[in-house]
């Protein structure tokens, strides 16, 4: 019998850490559980909850038989798959089950994919897991006959007493029911009865009864993380993707607008062996790890000593991206990290807003001016990338208000300031509290918001135009000085971004897709028609520069000083240019400023090249 879980990534190179964790305990069980008394072959006892359907005696009639064990697989897509393609993937397969795992990002591929398979294996029962359906199963089931069940909440412990219902069967309940009534058996089936027995006592399950009843347990218990197996064995499977790898689970603080908030107790995975999983990536020279953990730094000895396994182990290579609330951080943590190597790591820092009055509604407790200073601490070691984020759509949060959490995170000058629009997810507390606060947001997937009581929809599409402007122009490192330049002559950065925005739609650039070269050429003649005549030489020298300091470009800007007049003087300074070709660059500049560019040295936080002022 298979079991097939799918997951549908919002890109190539994400990973489903979901149903490989799935996947890994449920082998881990069958491997350790060879007897089906009460204890693992290690000796560790079994959930209770699960006992009777896990680990409880075999019934006298199921000794006689032997049960092959449940074959599960995985099969990874993304959301640029022609879902015609997944479909028909998944029904070469054959499975007997299908299990989705559901976010709000892939949730409507899948219903596509739920309803169609029915029709192509109505044989297959299917289920769901995952955030985006573990709190309203009752009423999925309801509207989607299709679906045979959702499993809620943390799905290692009811996934893996699931296979021990359907090993019983050994084919899906639909084909099993379809073969008995076929032979006049009138549905009398000792392993089907068995069956139906243990679902029933199963806790985290949503399902279709024996005589077609929908029936609702109660959310499962949360799992000790040191019994979930490490699901990175084979490495191979990852290539040239990220490896997302949890220490803890749950969440101490209480933000309305997340899903962690529901479960506030925090579960830590032994440090013994998070420091041999650690060793594996680094062994393995793996690029990328990032953190899952939700506030990685709310325990403060569990991530120094994270930090420092990961400082004594540094391989050269490989980055760890966490995120972690800048305001908890000390000196003894802050003095560890500025030890750290250029590119080992990276922090994400969830700000949201800087107005009192909405940081108090989303029930965050936050220091800002610790946060500032932490960020700037940081930022003076040169070391670690800083992504902080900003929310749109927050209770008390107006543009004007917004306007000032902008400038106020944009003044702490991070590597990328991530401008996010409130998604109002299922289960949250807002999501309980949005018509309170008069918000309107999308009905599919990501429900995202529309507008609120302080905030229109005409003001959220102006917010739009700016986060474009902040992803194409900051986020992507390649205009800082020029950025810099360009926020001198607005009252504040905020108001640049807006001009920006505001110059893209008047010219109809917006929504397009726009090469390299062509951002810099949007971004001069936007500095032609906003900036002084005084000031557009020293302008068009930090946009040459910047382009430069990236890559060496294979098609001159237009804006830049012509070269010729300067040939001899750049060999006599550079006479090894014409040896060295492409992996270095020599400008000369309006000021009369003469930049060496060496693609073979680059700084390892921001990919510029070297640079030295020749002249």
């Amino acid at each position: 019998m298979k079991f097939l879980l799918v997951a549908v990534n919002a890109k190539y190179i994400h990973s489903n850490p979901a149903v490989y964790s799935l996947k890994a305990y449920a082998d881990y069980v069958h491997e350790q559980k060879k007897c089906w008394g009460g204890m693992c072959q290690n000796g560790q006892s079994l959930p209770g909850v699960y006992e009777k359907v896990l680990s409880g005696r075999m019934p006298e009639e199921e000794n006689r038989k032997e049960y092959p064990p449940v074959c599960v697989e995985i099969a990874e897509y993304t959301i640029n798959h022609l879902t015609e393609k997944i479909l028909e993937d998944i029904y070469r397969r054959k499975p007997d089950v299908v299990g989705f795992s559901c976010y709000i990002w892939n949730i409507n591929v899948i219903w596509e994919l739920v309803a169609d398979l029915h029709k192509v294996l109505s044989e297959t029962d299917i289920w769901l897991g995952g955030p985006e359906v573990s709190f309203d199963g009752l009423a999925l089931l309801n509207r989607n006959q299709e679906l045979f069940g959702v499993m809620k909440g943390e799905g290692e412990e009811t996934f893996a007493a699931l296979l021990r219902c359907y090993r019983l069967l050994g084919t899906s309940v639909r084909k099993r029911e379809n073969v008995i009534f076929g032979q006049g058996k009138g549905g009398a089936d000792d392993d089907l009865g068995n069956f139906w027995s243990r679902l029933s006592d199963l806790p985290g399950i949503v399902f279709r009864g024996e005589n077609g009843e929908i029936l609702d347990r109660e959310m499962p218990p949360v799992s000790d993380l040191g019994r979930i197996p490490f699901p990175f064995q084979n490495i191979d499977e990852f290539e040239n993707r990220i490896i997302y790898y949890e220490s803890s689970r749950g969440c101490p603080f209480s933000c309305s607008y997340c899903l962690s908030s529901i479960d506030k107790s925090v579960r830590f995975r032994d440090l013994e062996l998070i420091k041999q999983e650690l060793d594996f990536f680094l062994e393995q020279r793996v690029p990328q790890v990032k953190f899952v953990d939700r506030t990685f730094n709310c325990n403060k000895e569990h991530a120094m000593a994270v930090w420092r396994h990961i400082l004594d182990h540094d391989n050269g290579v490989t980055n760890f991206h966490f995120e972690i609330a800048a305001d908890l951080m000390d000196e003894e943590e802050l003095s560890l990290i500025g030890k750290m190597r250029p590119g080992l790591m990276q922090f994400e820092i969830g700000v949201q807003s800087t107005n009192p009055r909405t940081i108090r509604a989303i029930h965050r407790k936050t220091d800002l001016e610790r946060v500032r200073w932490v960020v700037d601490r940081i930022n003076a070691g040169h070391n670690i990338h800083q992504h902080l984020d900003l929310i749109v759509g927050l209770p008390y949060e107006d543009y004007e208000s917004f306007h000032r959490s902008f400038n106020d995170v944009y003044a702490m000058k991070p590597e990328q300031l991530q401008v996010g629009f409130l998604k109002v997810l299922k289960g949250s507390l807002m999501y309980f509290t949005a018509q309170e606060y008069g918000m309107a947001y999308r009905e599919k997937p990501p429900y995202e918001i529309l507008s609120t009581r302080w905030l229109s929809y005409e003001e959220i599409i102006r917010l739009k135009a700016v986060e474009d402007m902040v992803e194409i122009y900051y986020n992507s490192g390649q205009f800082a000085g020029t950025l810099k330049l360009l926020a001198e002559q607005f009252e504040d950065a905020f108001l640049l971004y807006e001009r920006l925005a505001g110059f893209y739609e008047k010219k109809g650039l917006s929504g397009q897709n726009h090469s390299r070269m062509a951002k810099y050429e949007i971004l001069h003649q936007f500095i032609l028609e906003t900036v002084s005549r005084e000031e557009i030489g020293r302008m068009e020298d930090m946009l040459v520069y910047d382009c430069y300091l990236r890559e060496n470009c294979k098609s001159r800007p237009v804006f830049a000083l012509e070269q010729r007049p300067y040939k001899e003087r750049i060999r006599s300074l550079v006479p090894e240019q014409k040896s060295l070709g492409t992996q270095i660059h020599v400008e000369v500049f309006r000021s009369g400023e003469i930049w060496l560019f060496d693609y073979r040295h680059r700084n390892p936080l921001t990919r510029n090249a070297a640079v030295r002022r020749l002249q």
